[in-house]
């Protein structure tokens, strides 16, 4: 992995060699103005939960077809993952700070 920009865009390694063919990017977002808590989109991406989703998701489909533990572990721990970052989501819906430049 090779990061482009920090905490937004990455390259990733291909399964087969060291060459990084897949980019990723996540959704980047800066304030609309000097000393606003508005947020713009500057770069369309994805977020860290679809990123989680389709992980879960391989797995799945992985341990359907070869079952281990280890599997079934990763599992959880990526859909527990998952459950906090859509609590963390909910919260600030619900504090309505989300999409804002606020704690």
């Amino acid at each position: 992995m090779i990061c482009q920009d920090l905490g937004h865009s990455y390259l990733l390694k291909d399964f087969e060699g060291d060459n990084h063919s897949q980019r990723l990017d996540f959704i980047k977002k800066i304030p609309i103005s000097e000393g606003s808590t508005e947020l713009q989109s500057v770069v369309n991406g994805t977020t860290n939960e679809e990123v989680l989703a389709v992980l879960i998701d391989r797995l799945n489909f992985l341990q359907a077809k070869f079952p281990c533990r280890e599997n079934a572990i990763a599992i959880t721990h990526i859909e527990t993952g998952l459950l906090w970052l859509n609590y963390r989501t909910a919260n600030r819906v619900k504090r309505g700070v989300e999409g804002q430049h606020k704690a």
